[in-house]
């Protein structure tokens, strides 16, 4: 019997796969996950195990035991969420606090709602918000990088230069500008804070990557942080900056400290949780921006990356109801 081909020639594969872009993603990460063991030592190396362990076991358990399916952590789905919950925690977390956001971000953020591809959320994200809500002491505080050698268990800690930032914009306080990193170390790394926080360099060239690879696409990275550079400049021009922090300097800051760099590149532009036309990926990145400007100036967290991009995944459905027209058709009235 002859084959029926219901498509019209040329038939070409590009050799895309779900699996293929999650390597991809993973390797962009690598650069960033390098300079956190440098930072943390023990501790990221420890809590990047544990959450991706946790990740990958528990995709595997729900969908062998309770979906009765094929297990699908091959695609390297579970794996790619469980580095992205580790780069968002303190890498001295306990290690049960770990598991239980693991649990929570395949469980319910991805596994209820069907698995990968049906997700709302992003599941990392919401493994996150989840932790910090119900733990919100150890969630907050941040070990400082202090090499390699540094005890998983008995890490010093500090606040990050996030903090710092908000007390001194939200309070017009100069008197601890000093606890602020220069530019380039936070540009560099080794500061406080998450392990996907630490380096915007080594996030950049990582988000680079993807786009030259043409894993995600420059609208959303972009326009949040255009639109975040631009919320800072004009609170800058605005005159409510203390004296010794210019508004170069506030926008700085404000792009390569936090989580700016990792929500922008990483976990904003996840396939499933994200907008597909490009009209759609810049509203939702400017969205985005203004939404984790106006939690660091005005709300009670010093970061809002990961709220602002909860809540924009809420609006994709609407986003996506945009598309061009066809051509040659007509407008409608």
């Amino acid at each position: 019997m002859e084959k029926l081909i219901v498509a019209p020639a040329p038939h070409a594969h590009s050799g895309d796969s779900v699996r293929r872009n999650m390597l991809l993603v993973i390797a962009a990460l690598i650069p960033a996950y390098a300079v956190s063991i440098v930072a943390f030592g023990w501790g990221a190396l420890i809590t990047m195990a544990i959450s991706v362990a946790a990740c990958v076991g528990c995709e595997w358990l729900i969908t062998k035991y309770l979906l009765k399916q094929q297990p699908t952590i091959c695609d390297c789905s579970a794996v790619l969420t469980g580095m992205l919950l580790a780069f968002n925690v303190p890498s001295n977390l306990d290690w049960w606090i770990l598991v239980l956001g693991a649990v929570f971000a395949i469980g319910v953020g991805k596994m209820t709602f069907g698995g990968l591809g049906q997700n709302p959320f992003n599941p990392a994200l919401a493994g996150r918000v989840f932790l910090l809500i119900s733990f919100p002491a150890q969630m907050t505080t941040w070990p400082v990088a202090q090499g390699f050698a540094t005890s998983y268990v008995d890490a010093t800690t500090g606040a990050t230069p996030l903090y710092y930032l908000k007390h001194i914009v939200a309070e017009h306080d100069g008197t601890v500008l000093n606890k602020l990193p220069e530019l380039w170390d936070a540009f560099i790394g080794m500061m406080g804070g998450s392990m996907g926080e630490i380096s915007a360099l080594a996030l950049l060239l990582g988000g680079l990557f993807l786009i030259c690879t043409r894993v995600i696409t420059w609208h959303i990275p972009v326009s949040i942080l255009g639109t975040m550079a631009l919320f800072a400049a004009v609170t800058g021009w605005c005159g409510v900056l203390p004296e010794g922090l210019d508004t170069c300097h506030y926008v700085g800051y404000e792009l390569l400290t936090g989580g700016a760099m990792l929500g922008a590149f990483f976990m904003a532009t996840d396939y499933v949780t994200s907008p597909m036309s490009a009209c759609g990926k810049l509203i939702f990145g400017i969205g985005i921006g203004l939404i984790v400007m106006v939690i660091r100036t005005w709300g009670a967290y010093p970061e809002g990356m990961s709220f602002a991009i909860l809540m924009m995944n809420a609006v994709v459905p609407l986003l996506n109801k945009i598309r061009p027209r066809h051509f040659g058709e007509k407008k409608k009235a």
